[in-house]
């Protein structure tokens, strides 16, 4: 008997697939992140199952009992919204199946990832998704300077009380979409930089967040950075200041700006 992945819906209960459908109600076992949440969904289709929480808290511990009943029953693995692994529990459960020797099979369905991706009207031939950003530290960092430097469009989940952070951390021109509630009632898609956006959700920001930016977009030679950062510092910044604000502009990273800065020599010309 396979595993298997079954996508649900993200919001709107039509977008689960007949196929997925199918599978829920020929299974023995449903794991899935929260009961309540996909009992609601099952309820809605008349479907009764027997329920298994399977979550962040309990996914190490259970994924070896749950790939070994998939080798003689059907098991289903669903999150309480969306494509499970990604950024909901899953991996382990998948990777314990198939080292057991047990068949996973995934079904299509929705994804908050692919439906922000498209609707961003970014472009979506090379892209990242980083889930949920680090908060801080040298995580968020990195992330940032990925972001700066280079050329994909990334894709963030990121909480409504941390998403002002976050856009602030961007630089003002950066391109986004900030796409809200996706799929349901008030679902609402602004799109603009992340100055603007910043803007526009200055009061309170409700419900779930997919964050879509275009990395870097203006390609700037080295030597152009330099002379710019030059400029800043005969205006009486320090070379470092004028090499942290040119890699904020330009993305280019700011060490290597700073290096070539202190040099350089002679007067610009």
């Amino acid at each position: 008997m396979p595993l298997t992945v079954i996508p649900t819906p993200i919001g709107n209960l039509e977008d689960i697939t007949l196929r997925a459908l199918r599978h829920l109600r020929e299974a023995d076992l449903v794991a899935c992140e929260d009961t309540r949440r996909t009992g609601q969904l099952l309820a809605h289709y008349e479907i009764r199952k027997d329920l298994r929480a399977y979550h962040e808290h309990n996914e190490e511990s259970l994924a070896p009992e749950l790939a070994e009943r998939a080798k003689t029953e059907g098991v289903v693995l669903v999150t309480d919204a969306g494509t499970p692994l990604v950024s909901d529990p899953g991996y382990r459960l998948v990777r314990a199946c198939i080292e057991a020797g047990v068949e996973v099979e995934a079904l299509p369905g929705p994804s908050a990832l692919t439906t922000a991706l498209v609707v961003s009207g970014m472009p979506a031939d090379t892209v990242v998704f980083a889930g949920f950003p680090p908060r801080k530290g040298r995580g968020r960092t990195e992330l940032l300077e990925r972001i700066a430097t280079e050329s994909s469009t990334f894709v963030l989940f990121e909480s409504p009380h941390r998403l002002r952070k976050t856009l602030g951390d961007l630089p003002a021109d950066t391109p986004v979409a900030v796409c809200r509630e996706l799929t349901k009632l008030h679902e609402e898609v602004f799109r603009g930089t992340a100055e603007g956006a910043a803007r526009h959700f200055s009061g309170v920001v409700k419900g779930e967040i997919v964050l879509v930016v275009r990395g870097r977009t203006v390609e700037q030679s080295i030597d152009d950075v330099v002379r710019k950062a030059r400029a800043y510092v005969a205006e009486g910044a320090s070379p470092s200041r004028a090499a942290a604000r040119v890699a904020r502009e330009s993305g280019w990273r700011r060490s290597e700006i700073y290096e070539r800065l202190v040099k350089s020599r002679g007067p610009e010309t």
